[in-house]
């Protein structure tokens, strides 16, 4: 792939990642951190990008990467390594690495080891010859003596196919022999698909070896292709026992086998070594000694196997837009399949949080009783239910959020059951108390100081009018009942609304003379709301102290009069 797809690729699964991190319910820190990171990867895999492009660019033997045929190239491509003999590339410096004939393109790799860096540096100057890459190793077994050496060097050569292949992984390869004898005749030879049978191609024609014999214009040239022909079935044995066995090792693919095995006969193939590999099979073989001493043609051209490129496999390798393309709609499919596995997940725990919360109210409900813990309990489960169904109706108006989203949210079910246990919450009864008097309802605001039982300073004049009406009443029940509002914790809220009936029943008992007995004190709490709590106006009212007068015979005794006082009197004296 070319730099600007990969490029492509890297702001794709950036903008993937940030759509991720907006669905995962996570914390405002912990977002805001996962895109910093996700930032910094970016920066890293765009930096790598272009170090890597300029590798491979540098990588290529050439100057200049415009000597390549243009994009549009579509004829065969090979990277030409091995044993390259003198007069198979130009000499000029350009030319030397690159030849470009009728059928094909030829590069020489410098060496076996730069061939996946060559291949990937290809595929990034030129991306679209994917198709056309192939790779050509030469081994012309008269310019080696040592077996050992030959044989390391075929290892090589597979181990970095291997790792060739991973930027192309349908690399084929074509094994070429050039033979150095006086019987050269100008016909190329091949044995493909691994058999060992010998076509001959010459002059636009394939034909089978027998055939090609007898053809021949005349004895004298029958002899020579009788020659030639022994000299073919030589070196095919010969490479099957000292080559083939190293490109395929028991235990590798069938894949690494050559797609064909390419000679012909040249009258010079470069530097022979003494004693090389071909003297000894042909002495030990054959008992032919016409190797030993070529015929020498100084400056004859070495041909490239043109005729034998229609032997290459077309293979139908990926485009390198193809493989961005697939690449992108892997990650899109990737992050489609966390977001899914996100979403069931929230869906899931939310179903277990409003479950669990109306299974705890109903059981709490069931034994909750005024003179219990259990109305603490109560009211703490009637609140997470209000948040519960608050929660689920902010859902239902604004739109379910991206973590719950996708088509897997469930939450709406449950709605209704929510509302039926809220609207079907009923207070605990308290001890009936019959009333002719409505009560006085003394604001807790005006009377005590925020969160305490303690009296303001202006507080008097609101406690002595209550105390004025209460003393009209003489012999009544006097029962104070204090509220609070929603907020705070239940058990902090009982226990503050019942101080601060205390501290008005204290006030009153001290100031009006009236008996202990007179008294009835409870504290509710927000069990009994006047207003809603969703509102400030609401929480006010709700943050209260009830007085009320039950008329109950014999309730409480109030003391006697001294002599010469009527109450009106005691009443006028409280209001100073």
């Amino acid at each position: 792939m070319t730099p600007k797809m990969i490029y492509g690729l890297v702001l794709w699964a950036g903008a993937l990642a940030f759509a991720l991190l907006s669905m995962l319910a996570l914390t405002t820190a912990m977002r805001i951190g996962a895109m910093v990171l996700v930032l910094i990867v970016l920066g890293f895999a765009w930096r790598w990008t272009k170090r890597r492009a300029a590798r491979f660019r540098e990588s290529l033997p050439f100057d200049n990467v415009n000597a390549l045929p243009a994009r549009n190239y579509r004829r065969p491509v090979i990277l030409v390594c091995g044993d390259s003999p003198n007069g198979l590339f130009a000499s000029t410096t350009t030319e030397s690495m690159l030849r470009i004939t009728n059928r094909g393109c030829y590069v020489r790799v410098p060496d076996v080891e730069r061939l996946p860096d060559m291949v990937a540096g290809l595929l990034t100057v030129r991306p679209d010859w994917r198709r056309q890459l192939s790779v050509m190793f030469i081994v012309n077994p008269q310019a080696h003596a040592d077996g050992a050496v030959l044989a390391g060097q075929v290892r090589a050569l597979c181990h970095q196919l291997t790792l060739a292949r991973r930027s192309s992984p349908m690399l084929p390869v074509v094994l070429v022999s050039y033979l150095q004898s006086k019987g050269s005749h100008g016909a190329w030879f091949s044995c493909e698909a691994g058999r060992l049978d010998i076509r001959v191609r010459v002059d636009g024609g394939v034909a089978g070896l027998e055939d090609w014999q007898c053809d021949a214009a005349d004895s004298l040239e029958q002899q020579r292709r009788v020659f030639i022909t022994i000299q073919l079935r030589s070196l095919v044995s010969w490479l099957g026992e000292c080559v083939l066995p190293h490109v395929t090792p028991q235990g590798r693919q069938r894949g690494q086998m050559p797609c064909a095995w390419v000679m012909t006969m040249v009258p010079a193939a470069g530097a022979t070594a003494s004693g090389n590999l071909w003297e000894q099979w042909l002495i030990d073989k054959t008992g032919l000694q016409d190797a030993c001493e070529p015929t020498v043609a100084a400056g004859h051209p070495i041909p490239f196997p043109d005729p034998l490129l229609a032997v290459l496999p077309r293979h139908s390798g990926d485009t390198a837009i193809r493989r961005a393309s697939v690449i992108a709609v892997w990650m899109f499919a990737a992050a489609g399949a966390i977001a899914l596995i996100n979403s069931a997940w929230q869906n899931t725990l939310l179903l277990r949080e409003i479950s669990d919360d109306l299974r705890r109210y109903s059981s709490v409900s069931a034994l909750a009783d005024r003179d219990t813990p259990q109305l603490v309990l109560l009211e703490e489960s009637l609140l997470a239910l209000r948040r519960d169904a608050q929660r689920l109706d902010d859902h239902y108006r604004r739109g379910e959020p991206l973590s719950l989203a996708l088509g897997l949210y469930r939450g709406e079910r449950l709605r209704a059951p929510l509302w039926e246990a809220i609207t079907g919450y009923r207070a605990p009864e308290v001890e009936p108390v019959p009333e002719r008097s409505a009560p006085v309802r003394l604001n807790s605001l005006s009377l005590f100081m925020p969160g305490r039982a303690d009296f303001r300073a202006q507080a008097s004049r609101v406690l002595i009018e209550a105390l004025v009406d209460i003393k009209v009443r003489s012999g009544w029940l006097i029962v104070i009942t204090g509220h609070t509002d929603a907020t705070g914790g239940a058990a902090q809220n009982l226990s503050l609304s019942r101080a601060r009936a205390e501290a008005v029943r204290d006030w009153m008992q001290r100031m009006g003379g009236i008996p202990d007995s007179c008294f009835a004190v409870q504290g509710l709490g927000a069990s009994h709301p006047v207003a809603s709590n969703e509102t400030k106006q609401g929480r006010a009212a709700n943050r209260r102290v009830d007085i009320r007068l039950v008329p109950e015979e014999g309730a409480c005794l109030l003391p006697v009069a001294a002599p010469g006082r009527n109450p009106e009197s005691q009443s006028a004296t409280f209001e100073k």
